[in-house]
């Protein structure tokens, strides 16, 4: 960025509004400090700047309109699951300030917006009879983004589950996978006149392992366990069928979206992509990094890309691998018009083996920087190598980042602003990975920063800032913070300089 801003000078212009004002230069002076000729590579036209929530963590209103429990309204009420027993009872009260969060939307200068629909919402039992009043919320919502000027991506399913399904077998249950088709049909109907773009599911790894088994990973050198809604405790078997429930029912509403929605509607997943970095930038560690990232995806991304499981994925699962047929797999791996991933981090960098299956991992370092997050080691590279891995092996027509953020350190300066330099830092450097991707020719569409304003963060609860706004949770205000004054400029240059 350029021109000089001083903190007194973000203070006094507003948040959001400071950057643009305090970088304003002459035409003299603009001419002087960029050399057209040299200048830096750019997003392509009609990149999308984007943020994104999901609907427990922001909404509220648990049982307005007629929407039914969730799994998460019931988990969060279970005593020792939530952070200093946080819930999203109220969350930041986005149910009933949608409008006033679109506004803070417009002033952040994004041009996309990727919300969740929540399911019992919609189906307060999971199946049958549509709820109209629900549907009525995310159809003004709708409204209100595309007359700001901000393209809506829906996601159909971010976790929270019809609690009614769950006491019939959740995700254990294939019943589960239809109903979510029959879900998908309502919504992306109703919706796609306006609404091109859909998401099916977000991270299915995340909720499917760490809602039903829980996950601990190795950070640097110190152990970390993740455990998200319904919290059960299931076998590795049971675990692996759920998984196979989980990309069922993606395949399902991609199905259900070609048959209901409007002609030119786009639709494909939301996985959670953790990737793995080639520790040498050379040929064969290269090509052993793609083969990790295939294995490791084996359950998720690859059976839905390819329309099979890999043979070290069943072999190494043994009698504890999905059961499925060949019709299965052929709903699984209907074709998707664009992939999406969540990157944040890497915990492994990978080296090319002449052992089976061909590649070592080796866990980050436990000097490796890391921001807030327990979990959340410090590697910008991740948004170039993801995204191209994706390319290598799949081929798709689209790519779209649809989570990228950090945990901050956040808190209100006594002018009442909040300067997030270390949440710059982050997105600066991860941005101009994301960047060298798009200008050597991988198809990056949009970008979607995690997340739009604090939220409730699952069980770390309200004490985990990720949003790009500050939220107090005790008057519902937002403040923009210096971050979102960032991405507004490089939303308008579509680029990162």
């Amino acid at each position: 960025m350029t021109g000089k801003m001083t903190r007194r000078d973000f203070a006094s212009l507003g948040g959001v509004a400071a950057l643009g004002a305090a970088t304003s230069q002459s035409p003299r002076a603009a001419a002087a400090s960029v050399d057209a000729a040299n200048a830096p590579p750019r997003f392509p036209n009609g990149f999308f700047w984007g943020v994104a929530t999901a609907s427990y963590q922001i909404e509220g209103s648990p049982d307005a309109d007629g929407k039914g429990e969730s799994i998460w309204d019931v988990y969060a009420h279970t005593p020792g699951k939530m952070r200093n027993g946080d819930t999203g009872d109220v969350a930041i009260d986005h149910y009933k300030r949608y409008r006033e969060d679109v506004a803070v939307l417009k002033g952040m200068g994004v041009n996309a917006y990727r919300l969740s629909i929540s399911w019992p919402r919609i189906f307060p039992q999971g199946t049958g009879k549509p709820n109209r009043k629900g549907l009525a919320f995310y159809d003004r919502l709708a409204d209100e983004l595309l007359s700001a000027g901000i393209q809506p991506f829906p996601t159909l399913y971010h976790w929270d589950l019809p609690q009614a399904l769950q006491d019939k077998g959740g995700w254990q249950s294939r019943e589960t996978a239809m109903a979510f088709g029959d879900y998908a049909a309502s919504v992306t109907g109703m919706l796609s006149d306006r609404v091109k773009h859909f998401f099916t599911i977000n991270e299915f790894k995340n909720f499917v392992i760490m809602g039903h088994q829980g996950k601990e990973i190795t950070v640097q050198g110190k152990p970390v366990r993740f455990e998200l809604a319904p919290g059960l405790k299931l076998s590795n078997a049971e675990v692996n069928q759920v998984a196979h429930h989980s990309v069922l029912a993606h395949g399902l509403a991609v199905q259900a979206t070609r048959a209901h929605a409007r002609p030119g509607t786009k639709v494909g997943p939301a996985e959670a992509f953790n990737p793995l970095i080639p520790a040498i930038d050379s040929p064969e560690h290269v090509r052993a990094t793609e083969i990790a990232t295939r294995e490791e995806n084996a359950a998720y991304l690859t059976v839905m890309l390819e329309g099979k499981y890999t043979e070290h994925f069943l072999a190494t699962a043994g009698r504890d691998a999905p059961k499925f047929t060949e019709a299965d797999l052929k709903i699984i791996s209907s074709p998707v018009d664009f992939v999406g991933i969540n990157v944040y981090t890497t915990h492994a960098y990978c080296l090319a083996s002449s052992e089976s299956p061909g590649y070592e991992l080796i866990e980050t370092s436990v000097s490796h920087p890391k921001m807030k997050s327990s979990w959340h080691t410090l590697a910008p590279e991740a948004l170039y190598w993801a995204p191209r891995q994706v390319a290598s092996l799949w081929n798709p027509r689209e790519i779209y980042i649809t989570e990228n953020g950090c945990a901050a350190a956040d808190a209100l300066a006594e002018d009442g602003h909040v300067y997030d330099t270390d949440r710059v830092m982050y997105l600066r450097n991860g941005l101009m990975h994301l960047q060298r991707a798009v200008h050597e020719g991988i198809p990056v569409r949009g970008n979607f920063c995690w997340s739009a304003m604090d939220n409730l963060e699952w069980t770390d609860g309200y004490g985990t800032r990720f949003g790009l706004v500050y939220v107090d949770f005790q008057t519902q205000k937002r403040i923009p913070k210096l971050s979102a004054a960032w991405y507004r400029e490089a939303a308008r240059r579509n680029a990162v300089v």
